[in-house]
């Protein structure tokens, strides 16, 4: 199931899949009929659809997020986001099936998957709200950079997919939410603060099953992470923080204050 998710392209279907075959994963679990874990053979790289083009970081353009353009651009490149994040989940699944892990691990990324499916097709409806859609910008070709550079590491991935770039994403929202609301963008409002409350869930997972390993192999979280961290993610973590969802999701300041960039914002 989750290999089919990484091997099909447009967005809309890659999100109704991903969906379909969760609902089947808790259909089952319901049911008390388990679904193997079996091995799966996921592509290094996810497929896409054609567009967006996909462009160095430095390239994409930049828009003033209190225009109007600027406002279809945050959308944008939100459910790029998104899409990225619904491959993210289905890879650390079909990756790791050699991992021995208790089946809520499995539950824990079916559910965030498909919740992150979710959160792409409401962005997607914001867009053609607006008369555009998803690939009508360019947009940001590192997204999948972490899950090629943890490919062979499951704890670095969960230090990094869920637990720096996920939980950026709780720093980041409010102000995007304020953005909207200012421009009286009630749907756009909405679908930020689904994206927003379900996200910690998805930090919180990480949080999870990373201190889960750690126990496992009787190793120091906070030593772990800072190590994983430093080796995967390029660059130093940006504030300010959110620290009360960053709480509320398991990440203590003593887990990313000592990773920051600590220059002043220039005012």
């Amino acid at each position: 199931m989750a290999v089919e998710v990484l091997s099909t392209g447009p967005g809309r279907e890659k999100t109704a899949l991903s969906r379909r075959h969760a609902e089947t994963w808790f259909a089952a679990r319901a049911a008390g009929r388990d679904i193997p874990v079996g091995r799966g053979e996921p592509p290094l790289r996810p497929a896409r659809p054609d567009r967006p083009e996909l462009l160095d970081p430095r390239d994409v353009p930049r828009r003033r997020p209190g225009s109007p353009q600027g406002r279809l651009a945050i959308l944008h490149a939100v459910a790029h986001i998104e899409l990225n994040a619904v491959d993210l989940h289905w890879d650390i699944i079909a990756r790791f099936g050699h991992v021995p892990m208790p089946v809520g691990f499995y539950d824990d990324w079916v559910k965030s998957a498909d919740e992150e499916s979710k959160h792409f097709n409401l962005i997607c409806d914001c867009l053609e709200a607006h008369d555009s859609h998803y690939g009508a910008l360019p947009a940001h070709a590192g997204m999948w950079r972490a899950a090629e550079d943890t490919a062979s590491d499951l704890m670095g991935r969960l230090a990094v997919v869920p637990m720096v770039l996920e939980a950026r994403g709780l720093d980041v929202t409010p102000g995007m939410i304020d953005i909207f609301t200012r421009a009286g963008d009630s749907r756009a409002v909405e679908a930020m603060q689904v994206i927003y409350a379900e996200e910690v869930h998805h930090v919180a997972y990480g949080s999870k099953w990373f201190h889960f390993l750690c126990g496992r192999h009787d190793l120091d979280p906070k030593e772990v992470f800072h190590d994983l961290v430093r080796r995967y993610f390029h660059g130093p973590l940006k504030p300010p923080f959110n620290e009360e969802k960053r709480a509320e999701a398991g990440l203590p300041p003593d887990f990313y204050w000592p990773l920051a960039d600590q220059t002043p914002a220039k005012g």
